[in-house]
């Protein structure tokens, strides 16, 4: 199975990536399960602790033995060693809060999906011509929907997630979809800061029922 196809496929089919990290190995293999249960087959665990690789390993073992349809993707890699540690512990795809060239050439290296971060025309345009197929805006918060539709004619041949700030109401998400984005990165608005400290993994499942039933709505035109 061509597994870059396939995410390339099934992460703009759900419409959502949900992204987080928590320095527990518990937890963070608790809200995996919980996102799981809520319907998601695609997950980025960020590189953002010291805990991450370890946690990361733990999280792949689980996934490989009750969770055979999920991709565990890592986020914020931001050069080579960390894309190759990645890689080492299971990663399914990498994915930037830049154009990081290095990490780009460990996944090409092993013939893995790679999103880059962009902010600028001339930052999706180099990734382009590095043989990107899927983009990361990022900040989405501060680039806006106005920003997606000002540029999607540029890049009919690359698909859009903007990742920061995209919000849980249907308003906010309609305007990205809308705008021609093909799926929302969804990280603290979705998995907050106090439901990881409380362990609180039913809600996490409920409100990522939630939207991707906003989503499904939205993509019907309802």
């Amino acid at each position: 199975m061509d597994k870059k196809a396939e995410l390339l496929r099934l992460i703009p089919e759900a419409g959502i990536l949900p992204l987080y990290f928590y320095k527990d190995t518990e937890v963070s293999i608790e809200v995996l399960r919980a996102l799981y249960r809520g319907g998601i087959r695609a997950v980025e665990y960020t590189n953002r602790g010291e805990a991450a690789l370890q946690n990361f390993a733990a999280m792949r073992k689980v996934c490989d033995a009750e969770m055979k349809d999920m991709y565990l993707g890592v986020g914020t890699i931001k050069n080579a060693d960390a894309a190759k540690a990645f890689v080492d512990a299971g990663a399914d795809y990498l994915i930037s809060p830049g154009l990081v060239e290095e990490a780009v050439k460990v996944a090409d290296a092993n013939n893995m999906l790679w999103v880059p971060g962009c902010m600028t025309p001339t930052e999706i345009i180099k990734a382009e011509n590095l043989g990107a197929k899927f983009v990361k805006l990022f900040p989405g918060n501060i680039l806006g929907p106005g920003f997606m539709s000002a540029i999607k004619e540029l890049f009919p041949n690359l698909i859009f997630m903007p990742t920061g700030g995209v919000e849980l109401d249907k308003a906010n998400i309609a305007g990205w979809f809308k705008a021609g984005v093909a799926a929302v990165g969804m990280g603290s608005k979705l998995i907050t800061k106090a439901l990881l400290e409380n362990k609180d993994y039913d809600t996490i499942t409920s409100a990522t029922k939630d939207v991707i039933s906003i989503i499904a709505d939205i993509k019907a035109g309802k």
